[in-house]
């Protein structure tokens, strides 16, 4: 066998792609393992974090605290509790949702708490009515008790939609807590409840024929996603290029040699 094909040009040129090809798949390969660890970290926090006793959310949050602060974060998904009275009028409906592959938006509104302060419930899910339309059905009257999840105020990242920053809003990109104080008379706290149960319940305020319903979202259900399955599809990539491309240099190798021989 002869190996001094390796140093051509055109060879070396080939190197250098199967190198990046090698590298780039083997990167991709441990980016999905990252991912997958990020993933498993964040259901065993949620898990963890929902087994501990329910409370009120004014005694976990502070109206004044930053949304995205470590305080904050550290009571993120904890069960909470809370008797108050929705503020109808300053529900906003966040658009660009799906559910089980229908689209719509999430209806939230603030529940005004005994101290004056108000924590912004997710009620649920909303889909188009018959006439196209996010209507945002109307919140139970009088003393309403909920129960649910603390939940992360969303704040725009990349090249995601802009909310008007002046004006009263119907319709927010995102649940921006922060956005929706902006628009109240009244202090809000820096994590939203999602919910899982209402005390009277939802449906108890009825909704008419073109409306769609409204649909809780509940805990959430954390899942692993494929990234395992990626990662391994990644790293077989990786090892065809790399075994594939040594066996090419093998038989070149011997083919040179016995050219040479003759």
């Amino acid at each position: 066998m002869s190996w001094r094909f390796l140093l051509r040009p055109k060879w070396i040129v080939r190197h250098v792609a199967v190198a990046l090809l090698v590298a780039a798949t083997c990167w991709l390969g441990f980016w999905q393992l990252g991912r997958l660890d990020e993933k498993r970290a964040y259901r065993a926090l949620v898990e963890a974090r929902q087994e501990q006793p329910a409370v009120a959310p004014e005694a976990l949050l502070d109206p004044g605290e930053d949304a995205g602060s470590p305080a904050v974060a550290d009571v993120l998904y904890r069960s909470v509790e809370a008797t108050g009275t929705y503020q109808g009028d300053d529900t906003v409906i966040v658009d660009n949702r799906t559910l089980n592959g229908a689209s719509g938006g999430w209806v939230l509104t603030p529940l005004l708490l005994a101290d004056g302060t108000a924590v912004v419930v997710n009620r649920g899910f909303v889909g188009f009515d018959r006439t196209g339309e996010l209507v945002a059905p109307e919140a139970p009257s009088g003393a309403v008790r909920v129960s649910g999840l603390l939940f992360p105020s969303q704040r725009r990242s990349g090249i995601g939609p802009t909310d008007p920053t002046e004006g009263t809003l119907e319709v927010l990109a995102r649940a921006d807590l922060g956005r929706i104080a902006a628009q109240v008379p009244y202090d809000v706290l820096p994590a939203y409840v999602q919910l899982v149960a209402s005390d009277p319940p939802e449906s108890s305020t009825g909704a008419s024929a073109d409306s769609a319903p409204l649909v809780a979202l509940g805990p959430p259900e954390p899942t692993e996603g494929p990234h395992l399955s990626y990662a391994v599809q990644w790293f077989t990539f990786m090892t065809i290029a790399a075994v594939g491309y040594g066996l090419l240099l093998r038989k070149v190798a011997r083919d040179e040699g016995l050219t040479i021989g003759r």
